[in-house]
């Protein structure tokens, strides 16, 4: 970080690190609906199904047990990135 105040380079990298650290969050939930929607989507291609149900419990069931496994990751990245932001807010109002 970059002293005191709050400059141009501390914006980017603020913005750039709030940006890494949203993708890292939501992609174990996006990666799991991306995997079991083209899953889905070949079963039902295969045996001519078209019911709208079959695509949409499996998808919420699998988002279920996804944030089930990555829930305390995904805590534990949050808190780090806002103990930072805290921290960096706490020096600038010295």
């Amino acid at each position: 970080m970059s002293g005191d105040r709050m400059d141009s380079n501390f914006v980017i990298y603020l913005s750039r690190h709030t940006l890494e650290t949203t993708l890292l969050l939501s992609a174990p939930m996006l990666m799991t609906c991306l995997v079991v929607g083209v899953a889905i989507t070949l079963i039902q291609a295969v045996t001519a199904i078209r019911d709208m149900s079959l695509a949409v419990v499996p998808k919420l069931l699998a988002m279920g047990v996804a944030g089930l496994l990555f829930g305390n990751w995904t805590l534990q990245v949050m808190l780090r990135f806002f103990t930072e932001i805290f921290a960096y807010i706490q020096n600038v109002g010295r």
